[in-house]
Parts: C-alpha cells; structure tokens; sequence
C-alpha cells in the first residue's frame, strides 16, 4: 500500500488530493495546523475508503513543529512513497514568526525545504511534490533578502514560488535516489485568500465562480503520484499534467544551488 504525507491538507488541493488518494487505495497522512480539521478531513479520507488514514497537527510557519511532524513520521513510517509539500499562504504585511523567520518565506520554502530533508531516507525510491504557482514569474529572488527586509510587496510571494521550483531542481540534482517535482495548481477556489484585506480580499471573493475548483486544481499532484507516464520525471515544473518551461530565473543553477545553501544555514542543516 502506497502511502502520501500531504501537509496543507485540510483546505483547498490539499484536501481534494488527500480524498482523491484515498479513494485510489493510498495511505493518507493528514498534516495541518488546525486539529479539529485534521480529523475531519481524516473522517472524509476513511469514508472515501483510505488503506490507512493517518493525522498530524503542526504550525509549519514554525521550524520547531516541522522538527516535531518530521519525527512523528520517522517514528511510525519506515518508508513514505509520496511526499506533498503544499501548505503555504499569501500575507499582507510582513510578520516575523516566534523564531524570528519572515512568515511567507518560512511556511512556503522553508518548511518543505527541513521537512524533506529530514525525511530524505524515508523517501528512497519515491517522490516529493511542491505544489509551486505560476506565479513564481513575479518573483525575484535575492540571496542577500531572503527575509524581505528591504521591502514588502506582494512579489513576496512569486519569489517564495520561485523557491519552490529551484528547491526541486536542485533536489533533484541532489538526491538521485529520489524524485523530486512541482506543479502549477491553476488559480483555485479555495481559502487562500483568507489572509488578505481590502481590495485584493474582494477580487478573490467576486471572482471565485471564475476559479477553478480544489479538485481541477488538485489534478496534478493526483497524476504526478500516481501517472504511469509521470513515473521517470524529476526535476519537472508541471502545469495541465503536461511539463512546462519556467521562467528564465526558476532555471538558473547556481541560484538554485545559493538557495540551498542559504536555506540549510538558516534551519540548522549541513549544507551539503
């Protein structure tokens, strides 16, 4: 039985792929910062007839949780086939965490970044899956601000984006014994843009009949996990189930390769 730790998976394409997993026979563990919605979309993933339905709570804007989560899936699973990397969020303002980490940068590149890496043994032989954004073309990474000291804009959150796609470049190129790879969701109607205000707050709000659902949104995680002729990529950026080009800048090694480093240094990790 194929098992998928899915983190972001009580909302939105987390939840939609987590159900959509369970009703193809996956294990399914639930992680997400709300307990009472952990359980709930764990009732949903055994209704839908999941092998084996698992649940985690943690607050991933925190390094100290994605330590705490990394250990509870060490402790009780010896191998994990997929795992998703989706929760992530856009803010408004810029806010540092308890541990003095910009939030976006922490909960959207840090988090998967330790989480896998923690767990790179327990996945060999299988796959790790960023849910990115097209949105990663906004985005314009500085290795000298990572932590958005200079100004903070929404391109706050492309250039975390674009993190998630030179984190699966260089993973890929790192890690030979696994597969590493993201997607596009599409623009979905979910509760993403719950933590925005004023204008931006009521776009998403008038445009959600125009949005694509969880499920549309969720397609490509669901077919990378489990496609036949998803099977051999890595290193892929997938939109529509088909591999697209990213920007010029999602493309660039040794900026992936700085990432990386800089990351590992800011959580603690060796850097090779």
């Amino acid at each position: 039985m194929p098992l998928v730790l899915i983190t972001g998976a009580t909302r939105g394409i987390g939840e939609a792929a987590a159900l959509e997993l369970a009703r193809r026979g996956f294990g399914v563990a639930i992680a997400g910062r709300d307990g009472d919605r952990v359980t709930a979309v764990a009732a949903q993933c055994r209704k839908a007839g999941g092998a084996a339905v698992y649940e985690h709570t943690a607050d991933l804007t925190l390094m100290s949780d994605v330590r705490r989560l990394a250990a509870e899936a060490r402790e009780r699973y010896e191998h994990i086939d997929v795992l998703a990397n989706n929760a992530g969020a856009v803010f408004t303002a810029r806010e540092l965490t308890a541990e003095g980490l910009e939030r976006t940068f922490a909960l959207n590149h840090l988090a998967p970044f330790l989480l896998t890496n923690l767990l790179r043994d327990r996945l060999a032989g299988g796959q790790v899956i960023t849910t990115s954004s097209a949105a990663h073309t906004m985005g314009l990474l500085d290795l000298y601000d990572l932590q958005s000291e200079k100004s903070y804009t929404r391109r706050v959150y492309g250039t975390s984006k674009l993190c998630n796609i030179l984190f699966t470049r260089e993973l890929a190129k790192r890690a030979g014994e696994l597969r590493a790879n993201c997607f596009h969701p599409g623009v979905v109607r979910t509760g993403f843009g719950r933590n925005e205000n004023g204008l931006i707050k009521l776009a998403v709000t008038l445009g959600a009949p125009f949005l694509r659902s969880p499920e549309h949104g969720a397609r490509s995680l669901v077919w990378l996990a489990t496609a036949p002729q998803a099977a051999s990529l890595t290193g892929a950026y997938v939109f529509n189930e088909k591999v697209l080009q990213p920007s010029l800048q999602a493309r660039d090694e040794t900026l992936a390769e700085g990432l990386w480093e800089r990351s590992a240094e800011l959580v603690g990790l060796p850097a090779a």
